[in-house]
């Protein structure tokens, strides 16, 4: 999956909007600095290969 175009900082905003979730101007850079982190986390995650045959564990229930 390619995330050309995707701007973490139109996210966070568009998000915050959808969420009715104000974000002070004094955090905006803080969070759309941690959505970089994830987004970089996840796409070390979502290219590691993934064999067809293996089906997904079932819910852990403690």
């Amino acid at each position: 999956m390619e995330s050309q175009g995707f701007d973490v900082g139109e996210y966070v905003e568009q998000m915050s909007l959808l969420l009715e979730l104000e974000i002070k101007d004094e955090y905006r850079d803080g969070v759309v600095a941690n959505f970089e982190r994830i987004k970089a986390i996840a796409q070390i995650v979502n290219s590691f290969p993934i064999s067809e045959e293996i089906e997904p564990a079932p819910t852990f229930e403690p």
